[in-house]
């Protein structure tokens, strides 16, 4: 018997390759009709993206799982589920669900009359379609493959009707079909060679991929049968822009250039000074969307020397100041954490005594430790080994002023005598720094709705790589009362025993000092007066344009 846990209903790869659709014109005229949402004949119907942030190699978020993915994707794939601006999760593609009262069996009940942008009709086939590509070992899935390890089964009941069978309660389903990581897509494009599925995976959202110009843009048109918004989305029908031009543009100077003279539309990934700068003109918004899930913040490998010690993760957690590399880089367009969880979600706990800097003590523990001499340089020594640090950095996913914070900290454990070896790699040669455990130090962002994120980044799981090759336990923590507590946590049912649990855990990652948390996962967007009804959506903050129109 399925228990009504609660119920929702419907409301209101080569470079030029054009793909399935041609391009529609950029913009329209007064002497034609409006376009299907558009205000008026006046308004434009082309906007420009660009973003700071690594281009995909793939555009199918299935594939990897990496927050580049979900920003473009969101635009073209939609979810079972969302979230709104409370936290609370809404209907998007599934209008309602219900659960067994032993939490082993969800059904949803799915929008009817939706397609696919290549005509396939979507229902429950396509969502068993999508979670099995997701857990398909080919797929090369982290990210998703994480979200659904629970899901044994997706049952095809009737067309409307998925019904989901886990292999263990799971109290953060709801959060994780929430992601872009897991949307669905069409079953009939799922069924062409991964790396073409990758050019333009087929979605149901507002728009579609219609060409790929690699290292330079992809041209999104619009879906002239869109139908199928969030609940909380304000436009029920084909949105106004026809042509969305999501422009790659690395450098951060360039592309607030490109902002300020009205080439582009819209930019992600804003520098503190340019934010501050744009806010000072009567031009430029600013929204502020921080990610949910994890804070930002510096893992410390403690599956190796020198931070198998718990003394020696301390010390290097009191010899750094924080609070001032944040105060004087970021000028207060965000604050310092101390917590392990993002302040987008309540499960969040601030431990400041734990994260505070304490130089004394800092010198202290190290002396404890063993590293009490000094060679020629200035750095502590053990058994005459240096206390020297690897710190991976990567400059797709480490925006420059975070870049000058890790040169503020190196420099704060230099004057205890530690040594930090910063290294600015691309993405690929970040991730096989991980791989092989060529790392100390490393602050590696993951977006995950939900404080369920702790399971994936601290269970001893999670020292075991996906289907990708990616881990997410960086900090290689290993403790069986961690994982027992985040094991009843996901399946604990009672909200505040819940977060009582996810407390707990925090506490114990800070007890010992596995962790140096720095502030929320930044997203700041700036974009032009002009464009109205832009916004992020409250699952992992990235860009919607289903209610933008250009002025």
């Amino acid at each position: 018997m399925l228990l009504r846990s609660r119920t929702h209903r419907r409301a209101v790869v080569a470079t030029g390759v054009v793909l399935t659709a041609a391009l529609l014109a950029s913009c329209s005229s007064g002497d034609t009709e409006p376009a299907p949402g558009e205000s008026s004949a006046s308004t434009r119907t082309t906007l420009t993206y660009a973003t700071g942030d690594a281009e995909p190699t793939c555009l199918d978020p299935h594939v990897g799982g990496n927050y580049p993915q979900a920003l473009i994707s969101t635009q073209f794939l939609e979810a079972l589920v969302s979230r709104d601006e409370a936290g609370e999760i809404i209907p998007w593609l599934a209008t309602e669900w219900s659960t067994s009262e032993d939490q082993l069996t969800w059904e949803f009940s799915l929008r009817p009359d939706v397609t696919f942008t290549d005509g396939t009709a979507f229902t429950a086939e396509s969502v068993k379609a999508s979670i099995e590509h997701v857990q398909d070992p080919d797929t090369g899935s982290s990210t998703g493959y994480l979200a659904m390890e629970k899901v044994d089964e997706v049952e095809v009941v009737d067309d409307l009707t998925a019904r989901f069978h886990l292999s263990e309660p799971d109290s953060a389903l709801l959060e994780s079909l929430s992601q872009q990581w897991v949307a669905i897509q069409s079953e009939t494009a799922l069924e062409r060679p991964l790396e073409e599925n990758c050019l333009s995976p087929v979605g149901t959202g507002p728009f579609e991929v219609t060409e790929w110009r690699q290292q330079d843009r992809v041209i999104l048109t619009r879906n002239e049968n869109y139908s199928s918004a969030p609940e909380d989305a304000t436009n029920r029908g084909p949105v106004a822009l026809e042509t969305v031009e999501w422009r790659f543009i690395p450098d951060s100077a360039t592309r607030y250039a490109a902002l300020v003279s009205g080439e582009v539309d819209v930019i992600d990934n804003a520098q503190p000074d340019t934010i501050v700068s744009a806010e000072g003109t009567d031009t430029i918004s600013h929204l502020d969307a921080p990610r949910p899930g994890a804070s930002n913040r510096i893992e410390f490998n403690s599956s190796q020397a020198p931070f198998d010690d718990q003394r020696v993760r301390e010390a290097f957690i009191r010899a750094v100041d924080v609070d001032a590399a944040v105060e004087s880089l970021f000028f207060d367009t965000t604050e310092r954490s101390t917590s392990a969880l993002s302040s987008a979600e309540p499960a969040a706990v601030s431990l400041p005594d734990a994260y505070a800097r304490d130089v004394d003590e800092a010198n202290a523990l190290l002396d404890e430790a063993g590293w009490s001499e000094r060679d020629g340089e200035g750095y502590r020594t053990k058994d005459g080994e240096r206390l020297s640090l690897d710190f991976p950095v990567s400059t797709n996913q480490s925006v420059p002023a975070e870049q000058s914070l890790f040169e503020q900290l190196q420099a704060a454990a230099r004057d205890v005598g530690i040594e930090v070896n910063i290294s600015l790699l691309d993405l690929g040669a970040w991730y096989e720094a991980l791989a092989t455990n060529n790392y100390d130090l490393v602050s590696a962002p993951y977006t995950k709705v939900g404080p369920d994120v702790l399971r994936f980044l601290y269970h001893s799981d999670g020292t075991v790589p996906a289907p990708s090759g990616y881990f997410a336990n960086h900090a290689q923590v290993k403790l069986p009362e961690l994982d027992a507590l985040l094991e009843e946590a996901v399946a604990q049912t009672d909200a505040e025993a819940r977060t009582a649990l996810y407390d707990e855990a925090q506490r114990i990652l800070a007890d010992g000092s596995y962790i140096l948390p720095i502030y929320d996962q930044q997203n700041h967007y700036l974009y032009r007066n002009e464009v109205e009804g832009f916004r992020a959506l409250p699952t992992v903050s990235t860009p919607t344009f289903v209610d933008v129109t250009v002025g």
